[in-house]
């Protein structure tokens, strides 16, 4: 429909219209100008070396990295390429996401997080007080993990592959201590920033940072695959091949991402005073992707044990070579992992119990079901046949660009896990303008005839 007026006779006028429309708020100017001087200042960070590393060192390490298509580099495109130049950022905005996570996980079985949960805007501060402390712990025990991993490059070939350029070359204790205080110090800046995009600029600030990071990532690969199919190592068709499959991939995940299954719940009639007021029809909302890029990031993290400690303890070196030389194995154990994760992080964080309770206590029942018990069995059930579509579909966009890059033979680091990422904070971050607009009577983003950026709906007859 936005294509199509776009293209009559005066739809560029609509939607050139429709995009100043963005810039005539001044709330909303300001609060955009805020977000990208913030998003600058992460970037530059990521340029501030952490002192006694080689940079040059460090640099074709990760060359070289980029050649074997090794982990270390999924984890650069992540950074923003801040591993790279082994920057104050190089734990990025991970220890806070992994401290979230934690708290997640620990509200559903401490009764006292549990209850802090319930209790508003003031338990959530301190459970995000609580998520501070965690990811600066996380952040020294990854600090002090990765300053012995660089001491360790060019002075052990032990699942380097042959590097033997030394990266560090004064290994003394203040390395390790000045190397902890500044990733510590990085992250802890990382995430002030973050808070401060969510409070005062668009959408959720640690999100935006990781979308920066990623996409950062995109233009050196893109000039990378450029250069080599210039040189003749890569055929143009597969280029071409690549880019046409990969906006497919972006427009399934645009459309499942936006889905949502709808269950229709009817409240009965009330008296307020001396009013009757009649009952009402409402829907709840289940997304098809309920947990979210979640389940791609444990499983992720939970295969590349094996890669990181086989680097270390030589006895685990044939698991880790046996692991990532078969890419048929790796796939298929990341493929189950993501499934089961899928179920266990919805699990979690969706109650079907809960939400029955709820919808009882308004007076509420969904057509056809008695409240209650049965209310609770038939979210469960629309739920799990939810999970399995969500699953499928996370297992399948993570591991097919993996798959057909391999295929092609083109060395692109662009994964389904950074794509989910990506799209998911485009879609976040054009609905809180979206919200923006139309709460100030305008148009909104896609023009005065265009659509709702608002989830698909499928109610079941």
């Amino acid at each position: 429909m936005f294509c199509q007026h776009f293209f009559e006779g005066d739809g560029s006028h609509v939607a050139l219209n429709a995009f100043a429309n963005v810039f005539r708020i001044a709330e909303l100017r300001s609060r955009l100008a805020y977000t990208l001087v913030l998003l600058a200042v992460y970037r530059i960070g990521i340029f501030i070396s952490t002192p006694g590393v080689d940079r040059a060192a460090m640099n074709a390490f990760m060359d070289a990295q980029k050649q074997s298509g090794g982990l270390v580099s999924l984890f650069n495109l992540f950074s923003g390429g801040a591993l790279e130049q082994m920057s104050i950022f190089g734990l990025g905005i991970m220890p806070y996401v992994s401290a979230s996570i934690i708290m997640q996980l620990l509200a559903v079985v401490v009764p006292s997080l549990e209850r802090l949960q319930k209790e508003g805007a003031s338990g959530r501060q301190k459970i995000n007080q609580y998520t501070r402390y965690g990811s600066i712990v996380l952040s020294i025990i990854q600090g002090i993990s990765i300053s012995r991993w660089l001491a360790s490059l060019g002075r052990s070939d032990a699942g380097q592959s042959g590097f033997n350029q030394i990266v560090v070359p004064d290994d003394s204790a203040w390395f390790t201590f000045m190397t902890v205080i500044s990733l510590t110090a990085g992250t802890a800046f990382i995430m002030w920033l973050g808070e401060r995009i969510t409070e005062r600029g668009i959408g959720n600030g640690i999100s935006l940072i990781i979308f920066a990071g990623i996409v950062a990532g995109l233009l050196p690969n893109g000039k990378t695959l450029l250069d080599m199919t210039a040189q003749g190592a890569i055929e143009a068709a597969a280029l071409v091949g690549l880019a046409v499959f990969m906006l497919f991939i972006i427009a399934v995940v645009v459309y499942v991402e936006r889905g949502m299954r709808r269950i229709p719940v009817q409240y009965a009639k009330r008296m307020a005073g001396r009013r009757m007021f009649a009952g009402q029809a409402t829907y709840f909302p289940m997304k098809v992707n309920t947990s979210g890029v979640i389940p791609p990031i444990f499983a992720g993290a939970l295969l590349s044990f094996p890669a990181t400690l086989g680097t270390w303890f030589p006895f685990l070196q044939t698991f880790r070579q046996g692991l990532e030389g078969n890419p048929w194995l790796y796939n298929g154990l990341f493929v189950m992992l993501v499934i089961f994760f899928a179920y266990f992080y919805t699990a979690l964080t969706f109650r079907p119990d809960d939400v029955a309770d709820n919808i009882k206590k308004q007076g509420g029942y969904i057509p056809g079901i008695r409240p209650g018990r049965q209310t609770a069995d038939f979210i469960e059930r629309v739920l799990n046949r939810i999970t399995f579509g969500g699953a499928i579909y996370l297992a399948t966009i993570c591991v097919i660009p993996t798959i057909l890059t391999q295929w092609l033979q083109v060395p692109f680091a662009f994964g389904g896990t950074a794509l989910l990422i990506v799209v998911g904070v485009a879609l976040d971050t054009v609905q809180q303008i979206e919200g923006h607009l139309i709460s100030r009577n305008y148009e909104g983003f896609a023009g005065p005839r265009g659509p709702r950026i608002r989830g698909r709906v499928r109610v079941a007859a």
